[in-house]
């Protein structure tokens, strides 16, 4: 992965923070805490690690299991891991409690209490609000203590399918928007996050949510992208990313960077768990306009009927070799995605080959294509939005932000890892000419580029290594997911993407779950440096 040589805006960021790089030290404390007993891992003759919800489900109709136990079992694992992974900012007071009401909702039978979430505890990114004594902060200090008006759209339908909000997971602060040369999983309140293969890089800015999942601290997770944020954590974990559609899932209560790019969406062990949460967060809310249009790509029946073992059959899949299968002299990376393109084949995928998008290394260059120019004044715009209808706050708006930063330097670390993005948002004025101009061209790039890809060969996806076409699919919206593809020499996870036009979730789903079925590469992490 790191002899790749492509355009891209993550390229220089997939590096350990120098202050962060991780210690013999910190090596021998993570030894010691692997040594304490976990929380009992088994109920009843029932293993919770590496179980999908299918199977949590199962084990509480068989009484194996309750959902107490279960929340129990992941407080412990998040004491016993995370003062080294980092992965959860703050854990629910009130987990236990909605626990012990999902026990009780089974066992009185109560409608709604057999839905496939039902007693289930997921963590949310920490810019997903929740009305409740859980903090939405982003990860930064300027938000703590600050109170929302509501749940956030995707919180309320995970509340009204009867899943246990655990907590908050850790992100690269304020989705790695506060600068575009800090590390990519750091936040003032939950530190540098790290990966549980490698103990390095765990990608960003959905970080918290993938690592948490990978080591087991929980089953289920969402996160949140504007590009990559979701693909490359979920690719560099190991576990399964979803990239919704913009507009599929409500983004109503979340803290923003751009309503043209931001979507949130489920990370999993499996495509399965990850489609029986997309099932349940999709749909119309009335606080995001673009669900109202998004909605109609929703099948009836839901996602869960694409989950085929033969999905791959009779699917058209293009592949764009340069630039993103040049792996250089890395030839496991070389020989490992090859043997992929064989099992796609031998599953009944038809591979459309050395294909071009136009306009490529425009599209990957984040100033070039002018997706950088768009999302500062976006940013601005939208985040001065969220902090005004914040019922309290101690910061009101973007400059609030960076005052509270420069008061606070040490708390921020602002010294270390500075607040360019948010400087020069700030100076923004809107969407004026240059703005325009600059969306212009994302939709030419994208139009020209992805779409005319896709249309002129009647492809089903794009397939592409890790996170390196997440720009493509960013810009225009588009969906993509993400699967474990193998570990490399080093023992880094990477994955494989699918990524489609709008409302493609569809096949997408039936692509990812026949390779998924087809493979099974995921592994569980041995924590090893």
């Amino acid at each position: 992965m790191k002899n790749v040589t492509i355009l891209h805006r993550h390229t220089k960021l997939i590096q350990p923070f120098p202050q962060q790089r991780f210690s013999i030290f910190s090596s021998l404390i993570l030894i010691l805490l692997l040594t304490i007993p976990s929380g009992s891992c088994h109920q009843r003759n029932f293993s919770i690690k590496e179980v999908t919800i299918h199977d949590l489900q199962l084990a509480f109709k068989q009484k194996k299991l309750t959902s107490r136990q279960l929340v129990e079992f992941y407080l412990k694992e998040i004491r016993r891991l995370n003062p080294i992974l980092k992965g959860v900012i703050e854990v629910n007071p009130d987990a236990l409690s909605q626990a012990d009401k999902a026990d009780y909702e089974r066992k009185a039978k109560v409608p709604g209490s057999q839905s496939r979430l039902h007693g289930i505890p997921i963590l949310l990114k920490d810019n997903i609000a929740t009305k409740d004594k859980l903090n939405t902060t982003a990860g930064s200090f300027a938000l703590l203590g600050s109170v929302v008006p509501r749940d956030a759209g995707v919180v309320s339908k995970l509340r009204k399918a009867g899943a246990i909000i655990l907590g908050k997971a850790s992100l690269g602060e304020w989705s790695h928007f506060r600068t575009a040369r800090g590390p990519l999983a750091w936040s003032a309140r939950g530190g540098q996050g790290k990966n549980p293969y490698t103990l390095g890089e765990p990608c960003g800015s959905s970080s918290g949510s993938s690592i948490s999942v990978a080591a087991n601290m929980v089953a289920v997770s969402l996160g949140t992208e504007t590009d990559g944020s979701i693909i490359c954590p979920a690719s560099f974990n190991s576990v399964v990313g979803i990239k919704p559609t913009v507009g599929l899932t409500s983004r109503a209560g979340v803290i923003p960077i751009s309503p043209r790019q931001d979507t949130v969406g489920p990370i999993c062990r499996t495509v399965s768990d990850a489609i029986h949460v997309l099932d349940a967060i999709a749909g119309i809310d009335n606080n995001d306009n673009a669900t109202f249009k998004a909605s109609s790509y929703i099948p009836s029946g839901g996602y869960g009927q694409f989950l085929k073992v033969d999905g791959l059959r009779g699917k058209r899949l293009g592949i764009v070799r340069n630039p993103f299968f040049d792996f250089g002299n890395n030839t496991y990376l070389n020989q490992t995605f090859e043997q992929h393109f064989d099992t796609l084949r031998q599953r009944g995928a038809i591979l459309v080959d050395h294909l071009e998008i136009t306009n490529i290394g425009m599209i990957l260059d984040y100033k070039a294509s002018g997706e950088e120019t768009a999302l500062l004044a976006e940013f601005k715009i939208s985040l001065n939005a969220y902090l005004k209808e914040l019922v309290s706050s101690p910061v009101r708006t973007m400059a609030d932000v960076i005052a509270f930063n420069n008061k606070n330097p040490e708390l921020e670390m602002i010294n270390e890892i500075d607040q360019d993005h948010f400087l020069s948002a700030e100076a923004t004025k809107g969407i004026g000419k240059v703005e325009k101009a600059a969306l212009s061209n994302l939709a030419r790039l994208s139009k020209d580029g992805f779409e005319k890809l896709m249309t002129n060969n009647k492809l089903d996806a794009l397939v592409t290594p890790s996170y390196y076409a997440s720009s493509v699919l960013a810009i225009g919206g588009f969906p993509g997911v993400s699967v474990p593809a193998g570990y490399d020499t080093t023992g880094e996870p990477f994955g494989i993407c699918f990524g489609g036009l709008k409302g493609s979730e569809p096949k997408l789903i039936e692509i990812a779950y026949g390779f998924e079925q087809a493979k099974k590469v995921r592994r569980p992490p041995l924590f090893m440096p």
